[in-house]
């Protein structure tokens, strides 16, 4: 019987109730993605409803739970400096009012439900909602 690869080819993170509004909330996903990225799985983050206004420059820096030493800018580019790609979803962006290309160097481009859904339905990807 030969070996059998079961690893994934990617992580979808789907930011959707973590936002600035509760900083206690993005610590979470960043380490994730970052733990990921550190073990060489591609990963995404898909910022979609108010987490998209963490791509606005100056919105993450300052930002903390009451444990984490590191604000929430410093988890981001940690995580994007491993490999993590954060993608900015352009109806979030309409709807906060946000001008897509004033977004920190950090966002990789955009990417919404339609790109999600397709990183959902395939089975060699795994997706986290935060």
């Amino acid at each position: 019987m030969g070996y059998v690869d079961h690893a994934a080819d990617g992580i979808a993170i789907l930011l959707w109730s973590a936002s600035p509004d509760k900083p206690e909330l993005l610590h979470t996903p960043f380490f994730f993605a970052a733990a990921a990225a550190a073990m060489d799985v591609p990963v995404e983050i898909y910022c979609t409803a108010g987490s998209v206004r963490l791509l606005v420059p100056g919105v993450a820096e300052g930002l903390r739970a009451a444990h984490h030493q590191k604000d929430v800018a410093t988890a981001m580019r940690e995580a994007v400096g491993l490999g993590v790609r954060l993608l900015a979803c352009t109806d979030a962006l309409r709807a906060h009012g946000i001008d897509p290309h004033g977004l920190i160097p950090e966002c990789s481009g955009h990417g919404g439900a339609v790109q999600f859904m397709a990183r959902a339905a395939n089975l060699r990807w795994r997706t986290m909602v935060f």
